[in-house]
């Protein structure tokens, strides 16, 4: 078991962030899990041409460690809504002690894969490389599906928000994963084979949901910035409205573009992220919402400097009665 041991002040620096690159390393390692590879079967299909085609000589043996993956691929997000690029740069920037001391953490007691000796011996010049390889897994494999992720990571925050503020730090943390408890001023990690415990001090906990982490737990227990990687949830349902079609009767009475973006708002999305989805420009998905949003179809909420938008009870059952629709 791992038990991290709050002080005075460390409960008030409990926070929640999202991490594209988080995303990204989770989603090249559910390949080798049957049942991840399952859970996102739909994304699988649509990326595997795309990503074979890639060249990721530094990425693909970086990750081929079962127990270990080198901390300087996922930088800690430092605010709620990092953004990949500012992850990546961050990537690029890693000191070249940090390169060789993970890079020997990751050889263990045997040699370095022959594809990684490059990247230790000048990694100045080749995280450049390794950043590039990331930039064009993210440009054909997540970026289509960022504002899913997306919808999905804010609306899991959303939540934790809500229970905080019903039940304060014991129901945020009681639930969180199946793996975790907190009691008596403990977060404990139900880990049998691992025996550890650290004093927080004041620094908090990070806690980062990831769509593609699921069904694990992910610790990392450096004291200068604790984080948990755990699945939000909904995760079941994430592909669901991808595809959705619109039943044609919706269609009519409100016309196809506010059909459609109806459809999509299963997840709470940003007004750019549904434009962007779409094929639409900002101000027409912003008209289309408000008139959805009048007419109780849809919900809005802020979310830091976004406001974001999610089918109501009553749109649902817009979209499911026309789908059950017949001609008389």
């Amino acid at each position: 078991m791992i038990e991290l041991l709050f002080e005075p002040g460390d409960l008030a620096r409990i926070r929640f962030a999202r991490s594209p690159v988080q995303e990204l390393m989770s989603s090249m390692r559910i390949a080798g899990h049957a049942d991840r590879s399952r859970m996102h079967q739909p994304w699988v299909q649509s990326v595997r041409g795309a990503v074979s085609a890639l060249r990721l000589d530094l990425l693909r043996p970086l990750l081929a460690g079962r127990r270990y993956l080198p901390d300087f691929l996922t930088p800690p997000p430092d605010r709620m809504d990092t953004r990949f690029a500012d992850e990546l740069a961050r990537v690029r920037s890693t000191p070249e002690a940090t390169v060789h001391a993970q890079l020997e953490l990751l050889a263990g007691d045997g040699a370095l894969p022959e594809a990684l000796l490059p990247l230790y011996e000048n990694p100045e010049r080749h995280l450049g490389r390794l950043a590039a390889e990331m930039q064009a897994y993210w440009r054909v494999a997540i970026d289509p599906v960022w504002s899913r992720l997306a919808g999905l990571l804010d609306a899991e925050i959303g939540h934790r928000a809500d229970q905080l503020t019903s039940g304060g730090i014991v129901r945020l943390l009681g639930n969180l994963h199946p793996e975790l408890e907190y009691a008596d001023d403990a977060l404990r990690i139900l880990w049998p084979a691992w025996q550890s415990q650290s004093r927080l001090d004041g620094t908090g906990v990070l806690l980062v949901p990831c769509v593609f982490a699921w069904p694990s737990l992910l610790v990392d227990t450096d004291p200068q910035c604790p984080t948990l990687v755990y699945s939000p949830r909904g995760v079941g349902q994430v592909w669901d409205g991808s595809a959705r079609s619109v039943p044609p009767p919706v269609a009519d009475l409100l016309g196809r573009s506010r059909a459609a973006l109806l459809a999509r708002l299963d997840l709470p999305l940003s007004t750019t992220q549904v434009a962007r989805d779409l094929g639409l420009s900002v101000a027409t998905v912003s008209e289309h919402l408000s008139v959805l949003r009048r007419s109780g179809l849809v919900r809005s909420r802020r979310a830091g400097r976004q406001v974001l938008y999610q089918r109501t009870a009553l749109g649902t059952d817009l979209l499911g009665a026309g789908a059950g629709a017949t001609i008389r």
